[in-house]
């Protein structure tokens, strides 16, 4: 989707945080955001408290579903076929928007054509979401005046997670909830400065700013300010940096703030990976599982003891300032950066980090008008490219960066891995409320642990009943590539045939069982479906 690239590329989110408790119909899928991200699901509930409408679909009973006008229990991995029957219905009742359409889109009449199949029917045989379900969905989002979509990476990972977001974008260019205050397409971002690293380029095809490292001219505006020839080629993203290091290719790695030990698909996998490399670097706050299997790791400084920025999942950039001093040896990530570059014969001539904001803005046009000295106080979203420019709420007001929006046909496609005789369940992995990502942090904290400490997996009473398990029984739950033990939680959450398991835990990691195939596009793991067995121990 050509038009909305720069955003969703990035994973922002079009519109702002404030703007939620404005909505007038929230649709919330594959977030469960009560839990992931608790100050935006207040404001989903105060625009509840206010008067609008929620839709809610996801395939376990969320916390938001005791507040929702409709909850919507697809199949894991069914999201596709539930959007397109959602969008076929707008059109059966003509809920679209044709003035925006015809002044702000291209290639409806190709994307109309490929709903044709999806019928309520249709919709309701893949993903088990009863047809009236599919067709008060439609009715509720499409005759809402300000539609905002809020999801997560219940969408992203799947093998087709760029069909999910290309399914979630036709919704919202189809009604027209694109460019307006209180709409939009926004995703949710899962840790607290994944924008900014988006943003800065942490990823293998894209300087700062989201640059192609394969165009010429940005690869000559950043030859040109840093003094250095740049390669233009693309490079490996983390999963297929794992695969090349089990095959030999990648010799070395340097791994910040991460611990793909417990988050990457496999774990097996990934320890393989990383026993395989002739040199591995690992800088983090705390000696994590990566860390402890690296030849070298670099003591880094956490938020409360450095200086600089983060910007949130609405695009605003915000101060960070030092608080206490680091323990021990601990340095601030950018001077250790800095100090490895000096190393390797490339010194970074910064007198200051406002240093580093002032080139940011030179070469990245979007945040030109973002300085140290306008967000003393209060953060400023991009783009914002002049001194005098406010930052941008929300996006696309008054068209795309492209011209047009452009729609994308979709077809479903089942997930990699699904259930069958031997591995009957469909496990899905995610976060819980009192732990956050690998533990890194939280697992440390003994309040933390009074609450939740414990590893589970959730079942629901049915299939608890056919296998004779009990509440907080030990069991063993497998994939093709291995097995852990932890307690049953019986509950209704999830689906019949479903399981659940948070991977906060590393006493019995999820990721020990999770698939490692990947999207084409993106090349994110399938991390919500893969089959596994359960047994009784």
């Amino acid at each position: 989707m050509a038009g909305l690239a720069t955003v969703f590329g990035s994973g922002a989110m079009t519109n702002s945080m404030p703007e939620i408790v404005n909505n007038d119909l929230i649709f919330v899928i594959g977030s469960n955001t009560t839990e992931t991200h608790p100050i935006i699901g207040l404001k989903m509930k105060k625009a509840f408290r206010k008067g609008a409408k929620l839709i809610v679909a996801d395939p376990r009973r969320i916390n938001l579903v005791r507040f929702a006008d409709l909850w919507l229990q697809q199949r894991p991995g069914t999201d596709v076929a539930l959007l397109n029957a959602i969008m076929h219905v707008i059109l059966k009742e003509s809920l679209e928007d044709n003035e925006f359409i015809k002044n702000h889109t291209e290639g409806f009449e190709e994307f109309r054509a490929s709903l044709a199949e999806f019928t309520p029917e249709v919709g309701e045989k893949i993903t088990g979401v009863p047809k009236e379900k599919i067709i008060k969905a439609a009715m509720l989002y499409g005759k809402a005046e300000r539609a905002g979509i809020y999801y997560t990476m219940g969408m992203t990972q799947h093998t087709h997670g760029t069909d999910n977001v290309f399914s979630i974008a036709n919704l919202a260019l189809m009604t027209g909830n694109l460019g307006k205050e209180s709409t939009g397409v926004n995703p949710l971002r899962g840790q607290n400065n994944v924008q900014g690293a988006s943003d800065m380029g942490c990823a293998p095809n894209v300087y700062p700013g989201y640059q192609k490292v394969d165009m010429p001219q940005a690869k000559e505006k950043f030859e040109k300010e840093w003094g250095v020839s740049l390669s233009g080629k693309i490079g490996l993203t983390a999963t297929e940096m794992t695969d090349s290091a089990i095959s030999g290719t990648l010799k070395a790695m340097y791994i910040m703030g991460e611990n793909p030990v417990l988050s990457d698909p496999d774990m097996h996998h990934t320890i393989k990976a990383l026993k395989n490399l002739e040199f591995l670097v690992v800088q983090d706050i705390f000696l994590t599982e990566t860390a402890e299997l690296a030849d070298v790791v670099l003591p880094a400084a956490c938020f409360a003891e450095k200086d600089g920025t983060f910007t949130n999942t609405d695009r605003r950039v915000q101060r960070v300032r030092k608080a206490v001093n680091p323990p021990g040896d601990a340095r601030e990530d950018s001077w250790i950066i800095a100090e490895l570059s000096k190393r390797f014969g490339y010194e970074m001539k910064y007198n200051s980090l406002e240093d580093i904001m002032k080139e940011i803005g030179r070469l990245w046009p979007a945040v030109a008008g973002i300085t140290y000295s306008r967000i003393e106080k209060h953060g400023i979203q991009w783009p914002c490219p002049t001194p005098e420019h406010p930052g941008t709420p929300y996006l696309f007001k008054g068209g795309f960066p492209r011209g047009k929006g452009r729609f994308t046909a979709v077809s479903y496609r089942p997930s990699a891995e699904l259930p069958d005789d031997e591995y009957p369940f469909v496990l899905s992995t995610g976060r819980q409320l009192f732990q956050y990502h690998t533990g890194t942090m939280t697992r440390k904290t003994s309040a933390i642990e009074a609450i939740a400490s414990q590893p589970y997996v959730e079942i629901h009473p049915e299939d608890a009943r056919r296998l004779n398990i009990a509440d907080g029984q030990k069991i063993t739950v497998s994939s093709r590539r291995g097995s852990i033990d932890l307690a049953a939680k019986i509950t209704e959450r999830p689906l019949r045939g479903m399981v659940f398991i948070p991977f906060h835990f590393k006493e019995a990691a999820a990721n020990v069982l999770t698939n490692t195939a990947t999207d084409p596009v993106c090349k994110i793991p399938e991390l919500k479906v893969c089959a596994v067995k359960i047994k009784a121990l």
